[in-house]
């Protein structure tokens, strides 16, 4: 049990992934100021959260079972606590989807939304009259640079992350009055298994109801290109979790933090012109019309973050 000293940080999708390594920081800090409650949907894949908890498991580390898509789940968790008391929600749990919108079913492009976005309001509705009553509280959401600048071929995920960014910048403004804050961790490029189970999975795909010039520019120009800029840019959980924990450790959490820099000039570009037009077009020219710069540009990025390029201080 959480002592009253302690923060009750709750964090959805922890089996693997970023989310499990954000509860085993956050379990792992050293001034042990939060009492973490790990969940997932399915408690059978807790294994891998489990061992890296080590001493920590049921000490400052508890895991428990919660489908952020189901209501009934919600509440039977959240009522599981101590005066469903939560200091910290942390919303990772996630779902991606990647394919010419004409392959995708409804109940596929549904299923995005039930996670990705209803997942979060679900949660935050539920957590949100403790903290209030409390006049304290911090809501994390682990969103995406695709919140920001939508990305070809993934116009479902990246609309889910759209419609996430838009409810927290919204609700942020007046939960201020209540002193609870919200911040929006933007990631990029981030190499999970997830994420490459998801890529090998589509690029064994037929994609029925696409037409064929669209299933060739997806199979011949945006999975390598994705596969390098995962290679390139790519951060690990991690990192990921490190900049989440940082963040959370804050005493005024900042609403949005992206968490590569190196992808920042991508997500500048659609604010530096507001009719649109730059962003699209460069990404449409870099794909398809000028490959050779795009490639260029990752190796070079490739080569200044090399560790070999980087000045090594000996000892005199």
């Amino acid at each position: 049990m959480a002592s009253d000293s302690k923060k009750t940080v709750l964090i959805t999708g922890c089996s693997s992934g970023i989310g499990l390594k954000i509860a085993v920081q956050l379990a792992h800090d050293p001034q042990e100021r939060y009492h973490v409650i790990a969940t997932m949907r399915d408690l059978r894949k807790s294994g891998k959260l489990e061992a890296e908890s080590g001493h920590s498991l049921n000490k400052t580390l508890e895991i428990k079972q919660l489908d952020v898509t189901q209501e009934d789940s919600v509440k039977k968790c959240l009522d599981g606590l101590p005066d469903r008391k939560v200091d910290i929600l942390v919303n990772n749990a996630g779902v991606g989807q990647i394919g010419p919108i004409e392959s995708l079913s409804m109940e596929d492009i549904r299923k995005v939304f039930e996670t990705n976005f209803f997942g979060v309001v679900n949660l935050v509705k539920e957590v949100l009259p403790g903290m209030k009553k409390r006049g304290s509280g911090h809501i994390v959401v682990i969103s995406s640079v695709m919140g920001l600048q939508g990305i070809l071929f993934n116009d479902i995920y990246a609309a889910s992350k759209f419609a996430i960014e838009g409810f927290c910048e919204s609700l942020a403004v007046q939960l201020l009055k209540f002193n609870i804050f919200i911040s929006l961790i933007e990631p990029g490029p981030v190499n999970t298994e997830f994420e490459m189970k998801l890529m090998e999975e589509v690029s064994r795909s037929d994609f029925p109801g696409a037409d064929p010039e669209t299933i060739r520019y997806f199979k011949d120009i945006y999975l390598p290109s994705a596969h390098e800029i995962f290679v390139t840019l790519g951060q690990t959980p991690d990192a990921v979790a490190k900049a989440t924990v940082k963040v959370i450790g804050m005493d005024q959490p900042v609403f949005r933090h992206q968490t590569n820099i190196l992808y920042t000039p991508l997500t500048a570009l659609k604010y530096a012109d507001n009719t649109g037009n730059l962003s699209v077009r460069t990404f449409y020219n870099l794909l398809f019309n000028y490959g050779s710069m795009f490639h260029f540009s990752l190796n070079f990025l490739r080569c200044i973050t090399c560790k070999c390029f980087r000045r090594r201080v000996m000892p005199v």
